[in-house]
């Protein structure tokens, strides 16, 4: 079986993928500074964040299957069959004041050996698609930043983030420690939608 048998749908997640997106973020938590948490979660505490999120917001995986195993469909379509979890985007609330109704935040995870494949993209086209059909006009990125790039933070996230259309739009400086020192934190903003006003 080589990588061309490989096919890649994309799907909403459900608490039972908790295990499966664990298994990818706990690289992030425990070897770098993307994440700004120290403790990996619990797969309870973590299948009552899919929970939470879903309640009001989409929360998408991006799941690798033998291209046997898919019958039909595109690999933007919903397909809930079997296959490696390998990646993940959701948004959540931007600030809990109704004013902010049109903005969330968007994040993303992908698993750290298959990253620059394309698959962040993939996730983030779907979730940009979703979220502009639900309403949403602003979406947000918080991202940790390095004065120097090190072993647990690059540059690469808002690069990323730059070439899906992401602007910088502020700085915040030595305001996460992990490792034993100071991290910055940025915000980016990608605009999806018309700012009409008496909506």
């Amino acid at each position: 079986m080589n990588k061309s048998d490989k096919v890649i749908t994309i799907r909403t997640a459900t608490p039972d993928d908790a295990a499966g997106l664990l298994k990818i973020y706990e690289y992030y938590v425990t070897d770098t500074a993307i994440t700004f948490e120290y403790d990996v979660p619990s797969e309870e505490e973590f299948r009552g964040r899919i929970e939470n999120i879903l309640k009001k917001y989409p929360y998408i995986v991006a799941v690798e299957k033998d291209s046997d195993e898919v019958t039909a469909g595109t690999p933007d379509e919903e397909d809930s069959g079997n296959g490696r979890i390998i990646g993940y985007a959701y948004a959540g609330v931007f600030k809990d004041r109704e004013a902010y109704q049109y903005s969330v935040e968007t994040t993303i995870y992908v698993d750290k050996d298959l990253r620059r494949g394309g698959i962040g993209r993939m996730l983030y086209k779907e979730l940009e698609k979703r979220l502009k059909a639900q309403g949403i006009l602003n979406l947000n990125a918080c991202i940790g930043y390095p004065e120097e790039e090190d072993e647990h933070l690059t540059f690469d996230s808002v690069k990323f983030h730059e070439r899906l259309g992401y602007s910088m739009v502020g700085e915040f400086h030595k305001c996460g420690y992990k490792f034993g020192r100071w991290y910055n934190m940025v915000w980016m903003e990608k605009l999806i939608g018309d700012h009409v006003n008496d909506r």
